[in-house]
């Protein structure tokens, strides 16, 4: 009965790993006699590294699904990854550009080769690192959202839509990414605050004599006036009523330009004038629109200035010509002035370049009707979020939902599945003659019968295919073919079976990106919800309280942790830390927390098994036997540390469950039952101590399930007992009856106290170091009572002697069952008193100090408030200890 004196994480996870995926423990299969219980996995890039937070998200996951298959569900974890369409391009793009080469050089047959190489060499990085942090997915199911199955899905969406109208093509403006080269959805561009410059620029105007020679229009980007078309006021205005009958000139270009008198134009904003870029603003986009103005594209796809503008500006970058256009405009005096102006700007989601809003013909869905089911079941509470406060963000986007732009200019992705006839199809026109959407090529124009047909050059954006990703990882819509009807029928079934799946698990960043548009889809596709419940975690920031991030340098890499300490370590860690939905702040110190629990665990494991080994006693049957109080006591905490854990993991308070389970096996059975029984360690106390072990071991499975895996193991192979293959086929613990007078417990639970008492006195009284002597009045009733339990209680609080008495001289201290005193001599009187009046001394300093610091109004004010607040609790603590040892010295005098 050797147990190693370390535990080598290094050594052991990966074979404990191993082990899971022969066994293959983590497979689930439909079995109506048991209950189903089924996540899928937010997919990572097909790029992806594992980073932090992969590593917090998927370690919630797989405590909920560990937790779940402990209770015996059939717990089916999907695993899958994405396409991830622009960063992969974007990845195997800069290999070419290490050849000399682009992907036009080689053309798009021959870099969609080079992309499937490229996935098929590293797709899995992230799926082993994955596996290496102990994620136990069915990876019998993994899947990837260009697989052959799921490309079925998202043609038979595309489909449907189209034929419902709710997918149309056309020209508006949208978010453009000029080093991307493609259109972005309004989600994949979000704004971000950028310190720049409101300008205010003046228009000649040729006008009445009397009226003003120009106009002022303000704007924070100036390059676009050369597309300027028209010029805005609000007809309530009666600043420019003047306006209407002049003509407005465009600096620069010379070009006249129309008046419009709209209830858009904010006359609050610059000088109440606007000036009106169709093709290049969202919002002057609809004023073009509704005044039927003209529409003039000044830039190329890589954001440099084209042929419609004036020669000296053609070929440069946006930037560089707006400096060069404030330089001629303030050479001319057409500058009034500028002011500092903080404006939100969009930023490509993927390279963070500054989006460029552009006419563009594109592909879009239409969203609101969809939006409508999807806002019902939420605002129903059929889907729940966690934390609770997302429900409003959540419905406060849907009730403002916008058409989502789906079409990319890419080649990675799913070929958007139309066709153009060469023939009939008239780009000009709004009908959808010679437009073909079909799964398959076709063969002919069904409109006029003609063969010349082109497929549309774009793609799919990535979301489009990922919105699908609850549903079509289960092989949705089904279909059949003549070698795949066996395995559509399973999948029908397991589909049945398993779906709606019960809880995702995300970040806030992709709410609307991924959760909103999942929960539409699944709605109008399969009519079901596509999970009950959502559990948003929070960010993974430093312990400085930022974001984690590669070109700040504060990133924290989890598989260095891995390699460090282990992932038992990492999880336990992240877990204890991610308080429900808020952010997770760590530093490289905070995983020692679960390095050193570790082999808290491991030093108990070793310590009961050396008793085992030493007394030469053997477990053949688990079951639990009060022999006395301490039995009674440990099994009452362990019984309400189930309750907890349990309480806490169906309520999505995982950190509440971890940090049960730790005070439970570090405090209660470590720091006491061990040490109570330590002496007198017989076949019933180790039984005992056997059952606790492993029943804690099983609470903390689906935290920290490599350690706890190879205990498990360690004890099926070194003793009798008839223990399954793996710990999570063992069950989830279950309360045990305590056959006890309940008095008893809380009797024995105040000697527990005591001990507490009384090692705070010998501190208080600069005893630590010393051997003492105690005198303990109590009734007759509890003498043998104490007698009992006399050996350990003496060991604990290192007493020399402890005499029962029927009188005391003093009490030091006192509760419902007994008094005890110090024994003190006289002589030690005058050296108590001086520790004590140095302690008073020393807290009434400290007291004073933090009342100074709460009475500065600054400090209140200005102070974050979790500081302010912590600062009120360290008062409060001086206090009390203050009149603790105040007390203390009227008990010594």
């Amino acid at each position: 009965m050797e147990i190693p004196p370390r535990y080598n994480p290094k050594d052991r996870e990966s074979k404990i790993l191993q082990k899971w995926l022969e066994g293959a423990v983590y497979h689930a299969e439909q079995n109506p006699s048991q209950k189903p219980f089924s996540i899928v996995i937010p997919p990572p890039n097909v790029t992806g590294i594992l980073h932090m937070g992969h590593a917090l998200n998927n370690t919630i996951q797989d405590v909920l699904i560990r937790y779940r298959r402990m209770q015996k569900y059939q717990a089916l974890w999907m695993p899958g990854t994405d396409h991830a369409g622009i960063a992969t391009q974007n990845v195997v793009e800069r290999e070419l550009a290490k050849e000399g080469k682009t992907k036009e050089d080689i053309g798009r047959e021959n870099f969609l080769k080079r992309l499937w190489q490229w996935r098929d060499k590293y797709g899995s990085t992230i799926i082993n690192q994955l596996k290496k942090i102990g994620s136990s997915c069915d990876w019998q199911r993994l899947r990837f959202t260009m697989d052959e199955d799921y490309s079925q899905a998202v043609g038979e969406v595309f489909l449907q839509l189209f034929n419902q109208n709710l997918i149309y093509r056309g020209n508006y403006i949208i978010n453009w990414c000029p080093r991307c080269q493609t259109a972005l959805s309004d989600e994949e561009a979000a704004h971000k605050e950028v310190d720049g410059w409101l300008y205010y620029l003046r228009y000649p105007v040729k006008t009445k004599e009397g009226n003003p020679s120009f106009i002022t229009v303000a704007t924070t980007r100036p390059e676009t006036m050369l597309g300027d078309t028209a010029v805005a006021i609000n007809p309530q205005d009666k600043r420019y009523s003047w306006l209407k009958d002049s003509e407005v000139i465009l600096p620069i270009v010379e070009r006249s330009l129309k008046i419009v008198e709209d209830e858009a134009v904010d006359p609050e904003f610059g000088t109440g004038i606007v000036k009106v870029t169709p093709a290049h603003d969202p919002v002057d986009f609809q004023l073009g629109k509704k005044h039927n103005l003209e529409f003039i594209n000044i830039m190329n796809k890589d954001a440099t200035l084209n042929g419609n503008v004036p020669e000296d500006f053609q070929g440069i970058d946006r930037f560089e010509a707006r400096a060069m256009l404030i330089e001629l405009l303030t050479q001319k005096k057409l500058i009034e002035k500028k002011e500092p102006y903080n404006l939100g700007a969009g930023h490509c989601y993927r390279c963070s370049t500054i989006i460029e809003p552009r006419i563009s013909l594109q592909w879009f869905v239409r969203m609101k009707p969809l939006a409508q089911e999807a806002i019902k079941v939420v605002q129903q509470d059929k889907i729940k979020f966690h934390p609770h406060r997302w429900k409003k963000v959540y419905l406060n986007w849907m009730f403002n939902i916008q058409d989502w732009c789906i079409s990319r200019q890419i080649w990675w992705g799913h070929r958007i599945p139309v066709w153009y006839c060469q023939d009939c199809y008239n780009s000009d026109s709004n009908d959808r003659k010679g437009i073909i959407v079909a799964k398959e090529a076709p063969e002919k124009c069904p409109d006029c019968g003609g063969g010349k047909l082109a497929q549309d050059q774009d793609v799919l954006d990535t979301w489009f295919s990922s919105w699908l990703w609850p549903f079509a990882t289960f092989g949705w819509p089904f279909e059949k073919s003549e070698d795949r009807n066996q395995k559509i029928e399973v999948r029908k079934k397991e589909f049945e079976y398993f779906y709606p799946t019960n809880t995702l698990v995300t970040a806030s960043e992709i709410l609307f990106f991924w959760v909103a548009r999942m929960i539409m889809a699944s709605l109008k596709f399969t009519g079901k919800i596509p999970f009950s419940d959502v559990i948003i975690h929070g960010t993974v920031r430093d312990d400085k309280g930022i974001k984690m991030s590669k070109s700040l340098g504060n990133v924290i890499d989890p598989l260095e942790i891995v390699d460090k300490y282990g992932a038992d370590a990492l999880r336990f860690s992240l877990m204890f830390l991610a308080a429900s939905g808020s952010d997770v702040y760590l530093s490289n110190d905070k995983f020692l927390m679960g390095r050193n629990f570790s082999n808290k665990i491991w030093n108990a494991n070793r310590f009961i098994f050396s008793q085992l080994r030493d007394k030469k006693i053997n477990i053949d049957k688990l079951g639990y036997k009060i022999e006395d109080e301490s039995d009674a006591w440990i099994l009452d905490h362990l019984n309400k540390t189930i309750t907890a854990c349990t309480e806490s993991i169906e309520n999505q308070r995982i950190d509440e469950a971890i940090k049960t389970a730790y005070d439970f096996f570090w405090h209660f059975f470590c720091d006491w039952y061990l040490e109570i029984i330590k002496d007198n360690f017989s076949q019933i106390k180790a039984n005992n101590s056997v059952f606790i072990l492993l029943s804690a071991l099983k609470l903390l499975h689906p935290f920290i399930p490599f350690i706890s895996e190879e205990i498990f193991s360690l004890i099926k192979k070194n003793t009798s007992l008839d223990l399954t293959e793996f710990i999570s086929e063992s069950g989830w613990p279950e309360k045990e009856k305590i056959d006890i007078d309940s008095n008893s417990l809380v009797i024995f639970t105040k000697m527990i106290d005591t001990v507490d008492k009384i090692r705070d006195l010998r501190g208080n009284l600069g005893l630590a170091q010393e051997k003492i002597s105690l005198e303990v009045r109590t009734d007759a009733s509890l003498k043998e009572f104490w007698a009992r339990h006399q050996g350990w209680f003496n060991k604990l609080i290192a007493a020399e002697s402890i005499s029962l008495v029927d009188k005391l001289d003093r009490v030091f201290y006192q509760n419902k069952y007994w008094e005890i005193n110090l024994k003190i001599d006289s002589a030690d009187l005058a050296k108590f008193k001086q520790v004590l009046d140095k302690k008073i001394s020393n807290f009434t300093s400290l007291i004073a100090k933090s009342k100074t610091k709460l009475n500065n109004k600054k400090f209140v004010e200005k102070a974050p408030k979790d500081i302010v607040e912590k600062e009120k609790s360290k008062q409060d603590d001086f206090s009390r200890q203050l009149i603790r040892l105040k007390n203390l010295k009227e008990i010594i005098v």
